[in-house]
């Protein structure tokens, strides 16, 4: 009978979560329900309890502040509405039953590519069909905004906030696009641009998309758990929506607004190494401890790996992940997990290419080799290059740099600096942790030499700041 092949479909779905979460999914949709104002169960036959797409927007309005953006509220609303029911009477279209809501979770959480295709198809557009890649584009941007609200919502920043980094609408929009220059036509092709947007994606396009890009089912489950508070606190398989924003330290009460932005933190920290994802700690920059080279090594030598980050004058964000300590010496350092990224205008990671292993250098104080810091190419030709006569850099690539195979990074070949960053990612080596610990000036007497060699003695002195301790920034 239909019912029970209903009732079997359930079922199965149901019993893909622990029983804790259950009883989360239920708690969820008796709320709803009840917002709904469908009749109490105590005549099931005669009144299912139901959920309306006025219920959640109510539950989302019932806040001061919706924990989720209305455009995705409706979005959500559309895909539970997508789910069909083998008995679903006709009378019920506009309203989710339990089985359309427990099944929406279930494929949406725990789902693989397939199940939850069809869902992200009718959230993409009510219509399903073939969809156009500006469509795709609205919805993508839709999810990420999502995500950054959500977590500033709930709290779940982890140190960063909306006032202490860039803002994040710009970021939103690289992000997405950085996403969906994922697509790919069934002949591999990857249209671009505005072509991009005019043409029409179906579901066997999408759906490899989606299973390419983990990123639209990591914040599809972040929006959904952390929106609408549902096995959000619960134990789970994955990682990938724990490390999806790194723990931040060092940047509180200092008055600094990062070079990041939120999606672009997210993106950046997906690509490093996974034990380096937890957390990230401000070592430098430039407006907190002034533009000096010899400044910059200070804080930096021997702290473990780091993302440096830097904005041109013409405004151009972009960097690299040193996947070692920075030393200095004449040699390069580093090895192939360290890559070069941009920020802004676009977004993207470019990562080694095998051809050389010119992966980090940095030199200060001597007279045969260049002095300054530097990621991929060679010497006079950098991917990424920072002088030690502070202020000047380049970024070389014609048309790419070898190591990395990224192109020109900064607007311009030779650039002027207008501000740096450095983040230590990960936990701080045992040698770079401890509270009171000498400087690297002190450790180290042929850096002290080569300092007072370039005029430079000292200057440090007295600016040391203290490693901000632990619990700083939770």
């Amino acid at each position: 009978k239909m019912g029970n092949a209903e009732s079997n479909a359930y079922q199965n779905h149901l019993s893909r979560f622990l029983p804790e979460e259950q009883s989360d999914i239920d708690g969820l949709f008796d709320t709803l329900s009840g917002l709904s104002g469908s009749a109490g169960a105590k005549n099931a036959k005669a009144a299912k309890k139901t959920v309306t797409l006025a219920a959640l927007q109510a539950r989302e309005s019932a806040h001061t502040r919706e924990p989720l953006p209305e455009p995705m509220t409706a979005r959500l609303y559309s895909g539970m509405k997508s789910i069909d029911l083998p008995a679903k009477s006709s009378g019920l279209s506009e309203q989710i039953a339990k089985e359309q809501f427990v099944i929406f979770m279930s494929n949406l959480l725990k789902g693989n590519a397939d199940e939850k295709i069809s869902i992200i198809m009718r959230m993409i557009a009510k219509t399903g069909g073939p969809l156009k890649g500006k469509q795709i584009q609205e919805f993508t941007e839709d999810l990420i905004t999502s995500v950054v609200h959500v977590l500033s919502y709930r709290k779940e920043l982890k140190g960063w906030s909306l006032e202490n980094t860039r803002d994040s609408s710009s970021g939103v929009k690289a992000l997405a696009s950085e996403l969906l220059s994922e697509l790919k036509l069934p002949d591999g092709t990857k249209p671009v641009g505005s072509q991009l947007l005019e043409t029409n994606f179906d579901q066997s396009v999408i759906e490899d998309w989606v299973y390419r890009v983990p990123q639209i089912s990591v914040f599809l489950s972040v929006v959904i758990r952390q929106g609408l508070h549902v096995l959000h606190s619960l134990p789970d398989q994955t990682n990938d929506i724990l490390n999806l924003v790194p723990h931040c330290k060092g940047i509180k009460g200092r008055g600094v607004v990062s070079l990041f932005d939120i999606p672009a933190i997210i993106y950046i920290n997906s690509h490093l190494p996974a034990e380096m994802q937890h957390k990230w700690q401000l070592l430098f920059s430039s407006r907190l401890h002034g533009e000096s080279f010899s400044q910059l090594c200070a804080h930096i030598v021997n702290k473990g790996p780091c993302i440096v980050i830097i904005r041109d004058l013409d405004g151009f964000l972009f960097g690299g992940f040193a996947s070692h300590s920075w030393e200095v010496k004449p040699q390069f350092q580093g090895d192939n997990r360290c890559f070069l990224f941009s920020v802004f205008p676009t977004l993207a990671v470019y990562t080694y290419t095998g051809y050389n292993d010119h992966y980090m250098y940095l030199n200060h104080g001597q007279q045969t080799m260049p002095n300054g810091l530097g990621m991929g190419g060679q010497h006079g030709y950098f991917g990424l290059w920072i002088d030690s006569d502070y202020g000047k850099g380049h970024s070389k690539a014609k048309p790419r740099c070898t190591t990395y195979n990224s192109p020109q990074l900064a607007a311009k070949e030779d650039f002027t600096l207008d501000a740096m960053e450095v983040w230590a990612v990960g936990d701080a080596p045992e040698s770079a942790g401890k509270k009171g610990k000498k400087s690297i000036l002190d450790v180290d007497p042929q850096a002290q030499a080569l300092l007072e060699m370039a005029g430079k003695s000292r200057q440090s002195e007295g600016l040391r700041e203290p490693m901000e301790e632990e619990e700083d920034d939770d």
